[in-house]
């Protein structure tokens, strides 16, 4: 028997062009080919009627986030929005006033999930178990999130412009009772609280069962006790 000889489609077209290869489907296999698509740089296209608590925001060249905010509209004269601001990289908290429907840049603020390791002197050490690359953070940059950091624990750095400015705790927490006063016998049923404190160092108001040796959980936005683990 004969070899087939080889054939080319006389409706070929680049690999570049969205066109089929061929255009007659008795030939050969219909075989789409996606241009290679563009890259941009991100365009954050939004107003000041888009502010919302925690939006990160680009003003004069740092990052901030919304912390408070409210829609004004007076009786005389334009609308406006007044704004609470933290600085993510001095920590500092401004008010500012943004016209009604105002443009406004969003920062670009990625976030990835790091280990805290270990504390080196002033500094939190956290790391990424896949490069092992690590990443530090200054106390102040911590400030009262250090009551509820562990070691061993995931948590969320925030980076911007290829530097960390911040870091978000998991919202719950588990955390084991190290001091613990005696509950009284009959108070539980009264709906009595005690202070006690954790292995971090942190005092958390529990109720009267919880003794020590116990684990809790605890939400690291209101610092508040939940339940036993």
């Amino acid at each position: 028997m004969a070899g087939i000889s080889a054939f080319k489609c006389p409706y070929f077209r680049p690999p570049s062009s969205s066109l089929s290869y061929c255009s007659n489907p008795f030939l050969l296999p219909q075989l789409r080919v996606s241009p290679r698509r563009p890259t941009f740089p991100k365009i954050y296209a939004i107003t000041s009627n888009d502010i919302k608590v925690g939006l990160n925001i680009e003003v004069d060249g740092n990052p901030w986030k919304v912390i408070e905010f409210l829609h004004v509209k007076p009786g005389k004269g334009a609308a406006f929005v007044r704004t609470t601001l933290r600085n993510y990289v001095t920590g500092n908290q401004v008010e500012k006033t943004f016209r009604a429907g105002s443009k406004i840049e969003e920062a670009d603020i990625f976030k990835e999930t790091k280990q805290y390791t270990y504390k080196d002197g002033a500094q939190y050490v956290f790391m990424d178990l896949t490069t092992y690359e690590e990443y530090r953070l200054n106390e102040a940059d911590v400030g009262d999130k250090s009551k509820w950091l562990k070691e061993g624990m995931d948590c969320t750095l925030l980076f911007w412009k290829a530097k960390v400015i911040d870091f978000e705790l998991p919202i719950t927490v588990k955390l084991k009772v190290v001091e613990a006063d005696p509950g009284v016998k009959g108070d539980t049923a009264q709906g009595g609280s005690k202070p006690v404190t954790v292995d971090t160092g942190a005092v958390v108001s529990v109720p009267l069962f919880i003794s020590v040796g116990e684990e809790i959980l605890i939400d690291t936005r209101t610092g508040q006790y939940m339940s036993r683990a």
